[in-house]
């Protein structure tokens, strides 16, 4: 994971096909927790945070929000009490990239 969280996501202009299954299973083994869903019939990366309160997590949401605009790469972020939950996918190529697991890594560095 460590290794992933030290990269930086490079911008995707399109025409570049989303990761395949092989990529996504070698990059989700880097990635704890994490899992890969359907929604909108696009793969999504996505994990469950846990906190005591709503205020921790909306403190958790500002801080992946940050990230996210230092990297201009955003997620969907739903933020309940007790709990945020993180997706992380890339448009431009209607699934998953690699980008998606270098901030799914740093998002797990902010959670610790």
């Amino acid at each position: 994971m460590n290794n992933l969280a030290s990269g930086n996501c490079v911008s995707c202009r399109g025409g570049e096909p989303a990761l395949s299954e092989a990529e996504i299973q070698d990059l989700l083994s880097q990635v704890s927790g994490w899992t890969v869903e359907q929604h909108d019939g696009l793969q999504h990366l996505v994990h469950t945070f846990k906190f005591k309160n709503f205020a921790e997590a909306l403190s958790f949401t500002n801080k992946v929000g940050a990230i996210a605009e230092e990297e201009d790469h955003h997620p969907m972020l739903i933020t309940e009490w007790g709990k945020v939950t993180v997706h992380w996918w890339t448009h431009v190529v209607k699934g998953l990239h690699k980008n998606d697991f270098i901030m799914a890594a740093k998002t797990d560095q902010l959670a610790s």
